[in-house]
């Protein structure tokens, strides 16, 4: 059937504040043409991210009303790690409240200064926690990742080559840990194959470097190998997510995208010492190994939801919705990322408006136009996020799971093609205050 339906009812819903353009204008200046910076509910379709902001199932908040809230020891927490290893094969799981809290503690133990940290591309609070230790945070994608219109079906996957050279050239003493961000968010949401991990796997078996996964979208790329790869259409989603694991020594991993909840992050380990200093740090600053800053019921809701993100109805749903605006997009001649990925769509700013220099900020621009236009908030990725050496300027339109109908993404479809015809209209920003770090969250902008 070519209709998308979604494999689930909807039980509750909550209202969408109509805006008129007028309105969001005088929001947008007041808000410093930021979109971090605008109330929710002046937002009509938001696909600012998909961290967080999925709609949670029956099951889970049953889960909430389950939830054991003892300091130490809550049943919650066995419930949630049997789920966990089951699903990963890690023995050793650390719960924290979020993803970045999981990337803090590993950087904080093993990153410093005079190292050097491989990715195939971090992500912002990633690459921010690195170099908050004073590491050197380092990308190694493969070349295909620069092409937005490129259509390889693993943009996502690391420079093996480049990453050989790199320990050659800063010598593997220099290098904590090796990492690999599946699906690749800063890449547009590209997906790495299982080929590429083994790659990596055998470089740092040879070089005795440690491996660890940044799996926040973990199933996604799992559901993406059995539809792309050879060899991979008649496995299991779960085995592959399995084999995913296997490979690593240790992940990151932020619940609030693939764990299909609204908080909580994991840390998983097999180094028993490296267990120990990050129980301590977990402790001191997060709370006890068995809540990690999480209350029960939030544990519950990730129990339940890193069961139901690896069921292949769902996640059939879930990247053929994603397919579905980019195949829509492209047909209105709108340059997107190719081919879509897994959770979100991304815009080639510098492709649709070329008039305006990337010192202008061509992502922002359009960022706004599509607020101002449709009440639509998406977010930047390019020389905002990561500065003047960003390799791409992108638009991410990042999607909710469970969240939004398929004519609410018909109307996101809308509100772009009328920006595509008007982009000639859409001016450059100029930054008029930012902060040390991760600017893009609280930076303030004027148009030019």
């Amino acid at each position: 059937m070519k209709t998308i339906i979604e494999p689930f009812r909807i039980k509750s819903v909550e209202p969408i504040r109509m805006t008129t353009r007028e309105q969001r204008e005088a929001i947008l200046q007041k808000a410093g043409f930021n979109l971090f910076q605008v109330h929710a509910d002046d937002v009509l379709i938001d696909l600012l991210t998909d961290s967080g902001t999925g709609a949670m199932s029956s099951e889970q908040w049953a889960g909430i009303m389950r939830g054991d809230e003892s300091y130490a020891g809550a049943i919650s927490f066995y419930r949630f790690q049997e789920r966990i290893q089951e699903l990963t094969g890690f023995e050793h799981i650390l719960p924290t409240h979020q993803g970045r809290a999981s990337e803090r503690i590993l950087f904080e133990l093993t990153g410093g200064p005079g190292k050097v940290i491989p990715n195939n591309a971090h992500f912002d609070t990633t690459r921010a926690n690195a170099e908050h230790s004073g590491a050197v945070a380092v990308d190694l994608p493969i070349a295909e990742a620069s092409d937005p219109a490129c259509r390889h079906p693993f943009k996502g996957n690391m420079n093996v080559a480049a990453l050989e050279r790199l320990i050659a050239d800063v010598g593997r003493e220099r290098i904590p840990l090796v990492m690999v961000t599946v699906t690749n968010n800063s890449g547009g949401g590209q997906p790495v194959s299982l080929e590429n991990l083994r790659a990596v796997r055998s470089v740092c078996d040879r070089h005795r470097l440690p491996f660890f996964l940044d799996a926040c979208r973990f199933a996604e790329n799992a559901y993406l190998i059995k539809r792309r790869e050879p060899g991979q259409a008649g496995r299991p989603v779960r085995e592959i997510v399995r084999e995913i694991f296997s490979l690593a020594d240790g992940a990151t991993i932020s619940a609030k995208k693939d764990g299909l909840s609204n908080n909580g992050g994991l840390l998983l380990l097999r180094d028993e010492a490296l267990l120990y200093r990050a129980s301590n740090l977990l402790i001191l600053t997060e709370g006890f190994v068995t809540y990690g800053g999480l209350a029960g019921r939030d544990l519950e809701a990730m129990a339940r939801g890193f069961e139901e993100v690896v069921e292949e109805d769902y996640l059939s749903y879930r990247i053929r919705s994603v397919e579905y605006v980019g195949e829509r997009l492209g047909a209105a001649g709108i340059p997107i990322m190719q081919p879509p990925g897994g959770h979100a769509i991304y815009l080639d700013a510098a492709a649709l408006c070329p008039h305006i220099p990337r010192e202008q900020f061509p992502g922002q621009a359009v960022a706004c136009g599509l607020y101002r236009l449709g009440g639509v908030r998406t977010v930047e990725i390019g020389s905002v996020m990561f500065g003047q050496g960003a390799a791409l300027e992108l638009v991410r339109l990042a999607m909710p799971r469970r969240v939004y109908t398929q004519s609410h993404m018909d109307y996101v479809v809308e509100v772009c093609a009328s920006l595509y015809d008007r982009r000639d209209e859409l001016r450059g920003l100029r930054i008029v205050h930012e902060p040390p770090a991760l600017r893009h969250f609280t930076a303030r902008f004027e148009e030019i």
